[in-house]
């Protein structure tokens, strides 16, 4: 990352698809070509973590910190695999071009998953999976028990489980796994795949140069695996339940704060057995990825703490986390530490301090440069430092059509135009921010697809202030052409983000 480079980001689950959803199948290979050509350096992603409706299927609220999306996985790979047949795909509903229909998706593919993991059954060679099971089983076997259970006791959350069962009473547990051990098994088997195809996928990427940045939520949702089988490790009462939640103070993006719902950390306990599970959760992730994005990093100096029963982030209070000490035994475990650390929002000298100590880039976003002390913002590129990740806008924001049209104010458009030195035309806008991006000093620059494809906010991914109806834009088909991918590429020449 001290080299010059840039990146686009677009996560798995907005790539065509004629199943509903992106997936980790021919059209992820598509992409990687269209960023080969484009002479682009990184693909960034959001999590792989499994989604679920109780969340809205936000992928930074799942039920593992470890396992995989099973809607990523591709039914075109596991025909080539000899696990579907031709007419089991092509039997399928009608889906939306770019919007994703979560619920038919979920029923569709559950039902093509079980008939490929009835013939994987009837397979004579399980060397491989039994390995992976092996490799892994320090998480899989909880989850896919979690997982287990989740369905047998009607999608309950755990905390609603029969005591024993909450409470992972060990008798108890060893009567589940001969009881599910069916339903167990799929779980795995859906895993095993997953990996398989990703680790495809990586290296396809790797070979043509090409960095994936993954995505690394700072807290799990209490629904999960993690939370059940590491209870302590948490600030939970006596009935299982949250005592705190975090989120951030009202900000740029709420008026009234964030707030999400994790229980919060329990860093005295965590400290004891030197942050074994977040060892164990980094190593994981550096496994499936290149780079790795911590979102909220400030949670780790500092952390918004708001009791279980607000209905809002406003009445909460900063609690100090132990960052250096964390991150200390964190370098000792893993000396590269590629990671990207997510510095938007409130970010105070203590969490800069941190930074700079381990040498860890942040991320600065051109949409928030424009604001009236525009020589002291951070975000404007000629304050940014090199050792920065630079970004048109995240998935958070809207497009930079959206922002400029119809989000931001007469005065701060102005002071866009000014900076600008002129007003651009709505079909030059994207790319006069692109290059302005692709100039400045920060040493990668990431552009979310919207934006290279010059899309309004309707293409948005996510906003923040909405509780409903996120993550389900997917990309249009047949945008990404050779036309789109030279511009880029020729911008890649001009301002020498070749990686050289």
């Amino acid at each position: 990352m001290d080299k010059r480079g840039s990146g686009l980001l677009l996560h798995i689950s907005s790539l065509p698809s004629p199943y509903g959803i992106g997936d980790f199948g021919p059209r992820a290979f598509e992409f990687a070509d269209f960023i080969k050509k484009s002479k682009q350096r990184f693909w960034q992603i959001l999590p792989l973590n499994p989604t679920n409706a109780g969340t809205d299927y936000s992928p930074y609220l799942s039920q593992s910190a470890f396992a995989m999306n099973p809607l990523l996985l591709s039914p075109d790979m596991l025909q080539r695999d000899g696990l579907l047949l031709e007419r089991e795909c092509a039997k399928r509903p009608e889906f939306p071009e770019t919007k994703i229909e979560f619920d038919k998706i979920v029923s569709f593919k559950k039902s093509l998953f079980r008939k490929a993991f009835d013939r994987f059954k009837k397979r004579t060679d399980f060397e491989e999976f039994r390995g992976y099971c092996e490799v892994n089983g320090y998480w899989l076997n909880d989850y896919a028990l979690f997982v287990s259970l989740k369905t047998y006791f009607d999608e309950k959350s755990w905390v609603e489980w029969p005591a024993p069962y909450r409470d992972r009473d060990p008798e108890t547990l060893k009567n589940a796994k001969n009881d599910l051990s069916d339903d167990i098994y799929f779980e795995k088997f859906l895993q095993y795949q997953l990996y398989k195809q990703w680790m495809g996928l990586k290296h396809y990427c790797n070979e043509s140069k090409i960095k994936f940045v993954g995505d690394l939520p700072i807290y799990v949702a209490h629904d999960s695996a993690d939370v059940w089988a590491n209870t302590d490790k948490f600030k939970l009462k006596e009935n299982r339940y949250p005592q705190f939640v975090a989120g951030v103070p009202p900000d740029y993006f709420s008026e009234t704060g964030q707030l999400w719902g994790t229980p919060v950390y329990n860093w005295d306990t965590m400290s004891h057995d030197g942050y074994s599970w977040w060892h164990s959760r980094m190593g994981h992730n550096l496994h499936l990825f290149d780079i790795v994005r911590i979102d909220h990093f400030r949670g780790f100096v500092a952390y918004w703490q708001v009791d279980a029963s607000e209905d809002t982030a406003i009445n909460g209070e900063w609690i100090q986390a132990p960052a250096r000490d964390f991150f200390r035994q964190l370098r000792n475990r893993f000396p590269d530490l590629p990671i990207i650390a997510e510095d938007l929002g409130l970010i105070t000298p203590d969490v800069i301090d941190v930074m700079h100590e381990f040498e860890l880039p942040g991320m600065k976003v051109i949409m928030f440069a424009f604001s009236k002390d525009i020589e002291h913002n951070p975000h404007i590129p000629f304050n940014l430092r090199k050792n920065s990740f630079f970004y048109t806008g995240t998935h958070d924001n809207n497009t930079l059509q959206g922002w400029y049209y119809h989000e931001i104010d007469e005065q701060e458009r102005e002071r866009v135009n000014r900076y600008l030195g002129k007003k651009p035309k709505r079909t030059e806008l994207h790319w006069t921010f692109i290059r302005c991006a692709m100039q400045s000093v920060a040493n990668t620059v990431v552009f979310p697809v919207q934006d290279i494809l010059g899309l309004g906010g309707e293409h948005r991914m996510n906003n923040p202030s909405k509780r409903s109806g996120n993550w389900r834009w997917r990309m249009p088909g047949g945008h990404l052409d050779d036309e789109l991918a030279e511009t880029l590429a020729d911008m890649v020449e001009i301002y020498g983000r070749t990686g050289q």
